[in-house]
């Protein structure tokens, strides 16, 4: 794998507020990778400084073995940030357009259309007519244009509809197959579960955990398999299955907390117990992130 986004021992501190406390990570060539945590815990500082738009206290970061302020590595990213900013009095055809003339090998009118779901009737559109998703979209065009090989989202998805986010998350796969490195943060938490292969988690500046997000809920959450019972049964029987680690009931259901949903499974089978009804939670990354930050405050 090969590195192309490395941080070394970064601080940013503003006046006498440290944003980004001594934090390290590379990022490998064609990763997906979300950026989690509070407001306030470094997210977008830490963006801000792989983009080159902000210049660390302490540390170092670097994109393709340089500084992020590069005119050549500058080439290779492309930024969907908080705010978007563009001229209000052209059309999102004509903005799209011209953001294309400036790059030597841009992705097509055509394919960036396509890949942010504009209509004939918003494509005729002043800018300073968008709704506030109709704008991510049109910043989303805006960072693909020049098809960079990196990719920074700010909070992409806010203010975009339901129809659109599905869009969106549909054309970071397609970007994901093309080889891109994508980097993310979002408040909804459940986006980075399902899109992430790799999650850096903040907290106060700091990296408090990182990782695939199925790892870090496996550390962090127990997984259950929960039923109803066709007659009744001991619960005693349940906890001599291997891996049981707690039984309890609540409204109606069985639930059998452990480590291993498939040996419960297989020992619920192998026992005959007259269950039915079976559903397994293998937890959410947002349970394991306040499960962190608990952690983390109640040091």
């Amino acid at each position: 794998m090969e590195p192309i986004i490395e941080l070394s021992q970064v601080s940013k501190v503003f006046k006498d507020k440290t944003a980004v406390d001594q934090i390290s990570f590379s990022i490998q060539r064609g990763e997906v990778v979300a950026i989690l945590g509070p407001n306030g815990a470094g997210k977008t500082t830490t963006m801000m400084m792989m983009l080159g738009l902000l210049d660390s206290t302490d540390g170092s970061v670097q994109l393709f073995g340089q500084s992020p302020k590069e005119k050549s590595t500058r080439e290779k990213i492309g930024a969907l940030l908080q705010e978007v900013s563009v001229i209000d009095a052209l059309k999102v055809r004509e903005i799209i357009q011209l953001f294309i003339s400036y790059y030597p090998h841009p992705l097509s009118y055509e394919e960036l259309v396509a890949f942010t779901g504009f209509t004939k009737d918003e494509l005729q559109k002043r800018a300073n007519k968008l709704s506030g998703g109709q704008k991510r979209r049109l910043g989303f065009a805006l960072a693909m244009a020049g098809n960079p090989d990196v990719l920074f989202f700010d909070e992409p998805t806010v203010g975009m509809d339901v129809t659109a986010r599905k869009l969106f998350w549909n054309t970071i796969n397609e970007l994901k197959n093309r080889g891109k490195t994508i980097i993310f943060t979002t408040h909804y938490l459940q986006e980075a579960d399902d899109v992430a292969e790799r999650v850096i988690l903040f907290h106060e500046g700091k990296i408090i955990s990182d990782g695939t997000p199925k790892n870090i809920k496996a550390r962090l959450l127990k997984q259950s398999v929960s039923f109803t019972l066709v007659s009744a049964i001991n619960f005693e029987e349940i906890k001599t299955i291997p891996t049981v680690t707690d039984v309890y009931e609540k409204d109606g259901r069985i639930y059998v907390l452990t480590d291993n949903t498939d040996g419960v499974l297989a020992g619920l089978f192998s026992r005959k117990l007259p269950v039915q009804n079976i559903e397994i939670d293998r937890g959410r990354l947002e349970d394991a992130f306040e499960q962190l930050v608990e952690k983390r405050e109640a040091m």
